[in-house]
């Protein structure tokens, strides 16, 4: 096949209304993101002949999610299922999508999540750790993996907390743009500063939210996109890297096979770091964003805190990161609304928070106990 640069085209998406949504669950919240995707297509659902799922946190089927959702949209699909790989889930089924497309297993792939985090009960009691190197440090939660990811940074290479503060305050900017972002306050660097400790070095404001929601894109070949609704937003590459290792290797902590996935992605797409206009950068936690700096070389390693400095992350700066408030302050979608914001940004329908004569947007997800990780570079088509 080769490769599948600019073959695949993102043609709808959807997002439903965010944060506290007291009365709705995972499926209805699924539901209400695949009519809205599917209205912005212009597609029909008798069309829609791949269906790709990640269960929410609060879905009681689980991995059986796929059929549960093919049974609400009333499709039977050619090409089907469910994967769970936390913030690096979006991406991948993207790419499972992608990949259905071009060998002809499918030709219009529905890709969707939706959870009920902030109102349901949240079905894993240890989010992370569960039987491997992190549960023997008793480290159960994500902010604990990253804060020592955190803690090591600042100690190797100067790292403040008021970087981090810098990264809180630019997408807390870009959401107060945005009217379907959870927060919308604009914050200061002081703001972060005085909010209450989570884990050291993270402040609340260092940390994404719990939302309710739902979110799905729909995919096709290039050349269908071409006569459908919406301008085609094209992926010229895409990358994904892995490590089954944590606290075993001395640098786990820099997460260094993110690196791997961008890398793979520039490849494909032919692009390099000056090629990007635009960026949704994986922020489950402010120092998240940092090592996404570094690893896409949009600055040296070590060289991320200060790179948040001067507006640079902001919209006019040099690299326009989460310019719909992402995890931090948009919503926390494990990821897909970074997708969602990509296209949007290509399509140059995004308002008063469009970045101007932007071409390219650099994706990143990222999961799991910091094992799982992906990117994706959109192009205008």
């Amino acid at each position: 096949m080769g490769s599948l640069k600019d073959k695949i085209a993102i043609v709808g998406v959807g997002a439903t209304p965010q944060g506290k949504l007291p009365g709705s669950t995972p499926v209805t919240l699924a539901a209400q993101a695949f009519k809205l995707a599917l209205e912005d297509s212009g597609l029909q659902k008798s069309q829609i002949d791949g269906l790709l799922t990640m269960p929410g946190t609060t879905s009681p089927e689980a991995s059986l999610n796929y059929l549960r959702m093919g049974e609400t949209l009333g499709i039977d699909p050619k090409y089907t299922g469910s994967m769970t790989m936390g913030g690096g889930t979006c991406g991948a089924l993207i790419q499972n999508a992608a990949m259905a497309i071009e060998s002809g297993m499918a030709d219009y792939v529905a890709c969707m999540f939706a959870d009920t985090a902030r109102t349901g009960n949240y079905r894993f009691s240890r989010a992370s750790g569960w039987g491997d190197s992190w549960g023997i440090w008793g480290m159960f939660g994500a902010a604990a993996n990253s804060a020592i990811a955190a803690s090591r940074h600042m100690a190797l290479y100067g790292t403040t907390s008021r970087h981090l503060g810098n990264v809180a305050v630019a997408c807390r900017k870009h959401a107060s743009m945005n009217p379907n972002a959870v927060m919308r306050d604009p914050i200061t660097v002081e703001d972060h500063q005085a909010s209450r400790w989570v884990v050291e070095p993270f402040h609340l404001l260092d940390c994404c939210l719990i939302s309710d929601g739902g979110v799905c894109l729909i995919l096709t070949s290039a050349e269908r996109a071409r006569d459908l609704k919406q301008k085609p937003v094209l992926i010229s590459g895409m990358g994904q890297a892995y490590t089954t290792q944590n606290m075993e290797r001395e640098n786990w902590w820099y997460v260094p096979h993110q690196k791997d996935a961008l890398d793979r992605a520039y490849r494909m797409a032919g692009m390099a770091p000056k090629d990007i206009h635009v960026a949704q950068l994986y922020d489950n936690f402010t120092m998240s964003v940092i090592l996404w700096l570094e690893h896409a070389g949009f600055c040296g390693v070590g060289e991320g805190g200060p790179f948040t400095e001067g507006g640079r992350i902001e919209l006019g700066g040099q690299l326009p990161v989460n310019t719909a408030g992402g995890n931090l302050s948009e919503s926390y979608m494990e990821g897909w609304l970074h997708a969602v914001e990509g296209v949007r940004q290509m399509r140059g329908t995004c308002g008063e928070r469009q970045v101007k004569d932007a071409e390219t947007c650099l994706v990143t997800g990222r999961g799991m106990t910091l094992n799982c990780s992906n990117a994706m570079i959109l192009k205008a088509a």
